[in-house]
């Protein structure tokens, strides 16, 4: 096991069904055959556990994801890789995330595109298609909206390229800036 004095925290985001929890699982397994501790936290299960009864509205997101920054700053600053998935839609919350976590340790934000239409396509869980009836509110990219990163680290394109692409670019970026190897 190769300890890090200090972790690192990357942050995706990116519209539902985007492929956001995807990557990260595949990075994390990479990171982990490198010997490294990885946690991976994602939307889902985070609203399963220590953010349970989260709600959608822009303010129950921002307190929700404000909970999330916190837990992944403690543990990258004892050493641990935190790979997180989270729709994350506005601007201003994604800044008070990475001030959060800059805090204590380096913050990497990647932005997994992928077009809307596309989105909708793929629905691996069905989401679209009830928000697009208005079964679901405040659903980003059809009554919410998405607001994409300005200046991100690293962009993705999920469309464009494979997994294992993307996956790639984002360790080459990863052993580039941590030394990663």
């Amino acid at each position: 096991m190769k300890y890090l004095d200090k972790g690192f925290v990357v942050w995706f985001t990116g519209l539902p069904g985007s492929g956001k929890t995807t990557l990260a699982y595949k990075v994390a397994e990479i990171l982990r055959d490198k010997g490294y501790r990885v946690e991976v936290i994602d939307g889902d299960w985070a609203r399963k556990t220590i953010s349970l009864g989260a709600g959608y509205t822009r303010e129950e997101r921002r307190i929700h994801l404000h909970r999330i920054a916190w837990v992944a700053r403690l543990l990258a600053r004892n050493g641990v890789i935190v790979l997180c998935s989270f729709v994350s839609p506005y601007r201003d919350v994604r800044k008070m995330i990475r001030e959060i976590i800059e805090g204590e340790a380096p913050f990497v934000e990647v932005y997994v595109y992928c077009p809307l239409e596309e989105c909708i396509r793929r629905d691996p869980k069905g989401l679209y298609k009830k928000a697009l009836r208005g079964e679901i509110k405040h659903f980003t990219g059809i009554s919410d909206p998405y607001e994409p990163p300005e200046n991100p680290d690293i962009v993705v394109d999920t469309v464009k390229y494979s997994v294992e692409e993307n996956v790639a670019k984002i360790i080459n970026y990863l052993a580039r800036r941590f030394n990663i190897n």
